[in-house]
């Protein structure tokens, strides 16, 4: 016998004539008729080649070998069950089960912190894998099946994607204490593109949008491999660079070697989005996960409308206020 001969209601029926002791209550309990529970259980034990259970006028008994396929037989309905209750489980929350999310690298450490808590909250029975990397292996892992869901900045190609606008995050400069920029009045991207211009290496679309935001060659300035050693060399007066608003501190630099400075209302800026393959089944679940990115935006940014154009890069007037004492 294959597997292809081995019926669950088979089963079910063996199971229900050993609990019910008696082939017409089993039958009625399966709600078939008895003939025809009869006919399958017999054709179960010619195919097993066993007989399981003594039939006589008064009564039903399991014989040894049936009471060992009926202990199995409750096993395997039971995982069957379990099998659907998989299917169904949180059929109605919004998503569910294992997804891996990426974020670009000059994102995920600032912006995971902030939304985690909240993003357990809200999908209690999805399952996060986290990564960073660069936009290029980010789109690459979710086309090939690699990444679920990520949180980019715009733009990206769109290719088999779904990207969805979640919030602008403005730019801040980082400059030496000393440095002429650290002082002055309304601070304006094309001041900053000079010769002392800290970039991040090729390939990282932060490094790209500094450049045409402040019009400057894109070998100007030094290089570095994240955001944290740009940091490191503008403390140490190698130069300054332009920092994503939730890369920056709250408040003034403790060790006095740094200013941070905001620019006017057309200052620079990027907007984050959240693409997912446009074939992935749990696309409505997808649209809600950026649905709630886009309403626990940060602070220091400004959420977009739904999937419309992103609103102005200004960031908000308290977000200013929570960084002038730094300038």
């Amino acid at each position: 016998m294959n597997l292809s001969g081995l019926s669950l209601r088979d089963l079910e029926y063996v199971v229900a004539v050993a609990e019910e002791g008696h082939f017409g209550r089993a039958a009625e309990r399966c709600s078939v008729s008895q003939p025809t529970l009869s006919v399958q259980v017999r054709k179960l034990e010619t195919a097993l080649g066993l007989v399981l259970f003594e039939r006589s006028n008064r009564r039903v008994l399991m014989t040894a070998a049936g009471q060992v396929i009926v202990r199995q037989a409750r096993t395997v309905l039971g995982e069957a069950q379990r099998l659907l209750a998989l299917a169904t489980e949180g059929r109605g929350a919004p998503l569910t089960g294992r997804l891996v999310l990426a974020a670009i690298q000059t994102l995920g450490p600032y912006y995971f912190p902030l939304v985690l808590r909240l993003l357990r909250q809200e999908f209690p029975l999805l399952s996060l894998a986290l990564s960073e990397a660069r936009t290029a292996e980010i789109l690459d892992g979710l086309r090939d099946g690699r990444v679920d869901a990520a949180l980019v900045s715009l733009p990206v190609p769109t290719g088999g994607l779904t990207v969805s606008p979640l919030f602008v995050e403005p730019f801040w400069l980082a400059c030496p204490a000393e440095h002429p920029l650290a002082q002055g009045g309304a601070l304006r991207a094309t001041d900053i593109a000079g010769p002392d211009l800290l970039l991040l290496d090729e390939g990282n679309c932060l490094r790209d949008q500094t450049v045409a935001a402040c019009g400057a060659g894109s070998s100007a300035g030094r290089h570095a491999t994240s955001l944290e050693t740009l940091r490191s060399m503008v403390a140490a007066g190698a130069g300054y660079t332009l920092l994503p608003a939730l890369a920056v501190p709250s408040g003034p630099d403790p060790s006095g070697l740094t200013v941070t400075r905001g620019f006017d209302a057309d200052g620079p800026g990027r907007t984050i989005a959240l693409a997912w393959r446009s074939s992935d089944p749990r696309a409505a679940g997808l649209a809600h996960l950026a649905a709630f990115f886009r309403a626990h935006a940060p602070p220091a940014t400004a959420a977009c409308r739904d999937d419309a154009a992103p609103p102005s890069s200004e960031p908000p007037l308290r977000n200013r206020d929570r960084r002038a004492e730094a300038v």
